[in-house]
């Protein structure tokens, strides 16, 4: 799985992808809210491991989520 942070402009808010092994986008959330349904990507429990990532991504640089 991978994991890209895209910059919002003016209005829209920054945005986290997660893409799979084959880079087909299987979600995209807010960047600034909390994270739910993470069971749907098989990341329930990981939560915190997850957040601390995306506080340290950079924008626009996709890469491989190890969590």
């Amino acid at each position: 799985m991978y994991i890209i942070k895209v910059k919002g402009k003016a209005k829209i808010p920054d945005y986290i992808q997660l893409r799979d092994k084959d880079f087909v986008l299987i979600a995209y959330f807010r960047a600034d809210r909390p994270l739910k349904d993470l069971h749907r990507y098989g990341l329930e429990g990981k939560e915190i491991e997850l957040a601390a990532v995306i506080e340290q991504l950079e924008f626009g640089k996709l890469q491989p989520l190890e969590v």
